[in-house]
């Protein structure tokens, strides 16, 4: 492990965030028939700074170990790694953040058992917004922005005009996700969303690694 590549403080993991652009989330179940760490290893091959694995019914004995493989992986590519939902297994092996739900562990009580863990928090409305940046998050996501079939969910999907109406109210990092592909990319950024996160489009991608690198092109002409 090349130690200069680990982001040790909430500072440094918030810049690495700013940084980034695309968001790729895994989950085994939607990686076409490869395993989750060659799926990942293959998006960090194409350049991604950031990687959450999302494993709604996973049992604990299985996530973490996983969770471990995966985090040797990003500390090689120099990347971000999110944990979603289980601040546990988050600290446990060592992940850059966890990402919460509206039903998840509470933000002030993450924050409390650790310090400078990246904080995200999925938000579907102008309150939830507010609410996440008060109780202290790191970064939110705002969605879903289109329909989409990864996730289940009470509220209806946002689209582009709702987007465009709830940015104003975000204060930190955001990334937007929900039904998004490649031909929504320029839109969105125009909108004014800087991270984009998705599943299948790379998950399922015939080459994860290509898929990434294409969609990072899209964003080359805007980062700092």
């Amino acid at each position: 492990m090349d130690q200069r590549r680990v982001f040790r403080t909430l500072a440094e993991r918030i810049e690495a965030f700013r940084l980034s652009d695309v968001y790729p989330v895994v989950t085994a179940e939607f990686c076409a028939g490869r395993s989750p760490e060659e799926t990942a290893e293959s998006i960090l091959k194409g350049g991604a700074k950031i990687l959450q694995i999302r494993e709604k019914t996973m049992p604990d004995g299985d996530f973490l170990p996983l969770l471990k493989r995966i985090r040797a992986l990003t500390w090689e590519y120099g990347a971000l790694l999110i944990a979603d939902d289980r601040v546990d297994a988050a600290i446990a092996a060592e992940a850059d953040g966890v990402h919460l739900g509206q039903d998840d562990f509470p933000v002030p009580d993450a924050r409390k058992l650790s310090p400078d863990l990246l904080i995200g928090v999925s938000t579907h409305n102008a309150e939830e917004i507010r609410t996440a940046q008060a109780q202290g998050c790191s970064y939110l996501n705002a969605g879903p922005i289109f329909p989409t079939g990864t996730k289940h969910l009470a509220c209806r999907f946002l689209g582009l005009d709702t987007l465009r109406a709830l940015i104003p109210e975000i204060r930190v990092p955001f990334s937007v996700m929900g039904g998004i592909k490649y031909d929504h990319l320029a839109e969105l950024l125009n909108c004014g969303a800087r991270h984009i996160a998705a599943v299948t489009a790379f998950t399922q991608a015939a080459d994860p690694s290509a898929e990434v690198r294409r969609w990072r092109e899209v964003f080359a002409p805007r980062r700092d």
